[in-house]
């Protein structure tokens, strides 16, 4: 088994969730008391948030590598990115660092790739719905990504994502807000969700959504359990 070095407090509410499906999988495949060999490096959410908001990417790097760095040394032979908003800097990072970056856009689209869809809706922080580094990745692999068109909207998924589900607060208007949001997209031609925040999962799952939907934090868990028995 390879040991798995998870970059996790991004937030730690869905970093929890990391661990337990990480570990739910490989007792899955090996069976009886075997579990995970993993080391995770939980960092300060309220630095990376803030870091992003003020655009500072560069400080947003410095603090990831370093818990990469300390991972290595702790002897993970892999990097998960427990967040998809980190993913921003993961090429760079991944040019810069020796180690295997388990990427979430890449374990994502090959997931959609295997139900044959084309055109899917993705929600996440407004990093991840406003810049190019995933919505790119997915175009680069046959994936057409689809984000809410209207600033407003984008602005209330970070508010929730940011106030709400980062601190562990689940309301259910919030809930029939991104449900809404979802349907909207959908009615403009989604066929499939990414749930592109590893914290929306939390309070959206299949049986709130009428087309095939891609929760990244087990699709990304998933990947990290092949690697760690590969």
């Amino acid at each position: 088994m390879k040991k798995l070095g998870l970059v996790g407090g991004m937030s730690w509410v869905s970093t929890i969730d990391y661990y337990r499906f990480i570990n739910e999988g490989i007792n899955e495949k090996l069976g009886g008391l075997h579990f995970a060999e993993c080391i995770i490096y939980s960092v300060n959410f309220n630095d990376f948030v803030s870091n992003n908001t003020a655009g500072n990417w560069d400080a947003t790097y410095e603090i990831i590598l370093k818990a990469c760095q300390n991972l290595e040394r702790s002897g993970a032979e892999a990097i998960v990115l427990c967040a998809n908003t980190a993913h921003a800097i993961a090429d760079r990072l991944q040019a810069n660092f020796k180690l295997p970056i388990i990427h979430i856009v890449t374990a994502t689209a090959d997931e959609i790739k295997k139900r044959g869809l084309k055109k899917v809706g993705l929600l996440g922080t407004k990093f991840t719905m406003e810049m190019d580094f995933y919505k790119d990745k997915l175009i680069s692999l046959g994936i057409k990504p689809m984000v809410p068109e209207s600033q407003e909207t984008r602005d209330y998924i970070q508010r929730t994502l940011k106030d709400e589900l980062g601190r562990g607060i689940i309301l259910e208007e919030t809930k029939q807000g991104y449900i809404r949001i979802i349907n909207e997209l959908i009615a403009n031609g989604a066929e499939g969700i990414i749930l592109g925040c590893t914290e929306i999962p939390m309070i959206i799952s299949q049986k709130d959504v009428s087309v095939p939907v891609f929760d990244t934090t087990q699709i990304h868990s998933q990947a990290a359990v092949t690697f760690s028995l590969s």
